[in-house]
């Protein structure tokens, strides 16, 4: 796949968007423990696996977000040749 600056873009977007909100969720699962809620131990389980799947989600978009910015970068010093490919 052919990517450029706007897929760059867009993954590093959703990557940090990912972060804000699973930070912001983690925040509030975590003062709902603290305050001592009653919830069976797959509720606080689940969560936390959501959490740490997402923040994983959102460190692989941010890697191929980075490296399809570097790609275009490179792509644009090199003149007019083709987008870099990223297969690996």
């Amino acid at each position: 796949m052919k990517l450029r600056r706007k897929h760059a873009v867009l993954f590093l977007v959703i990557a940090a968007w990912n972060v804000v909100t699973y930070a912001t969720f983690t925040r509030n699962l975590a003062a709902a423990h603290a305050r001592g809620e009653d919830r069976p131990t797959g509720y606080w389980v689940a969560h936390t696996v959501l959490i740490v799947v997402n923040l994983v989600v959102a460190a692989v978009l941010a890697r191929l977000g980075y490296r399809a910015w570097r790609a275009a970068d490179a792509s644009e010093h090199a003149g007019d040749r083709p987008p870099v490919r990223l297969d690996s």
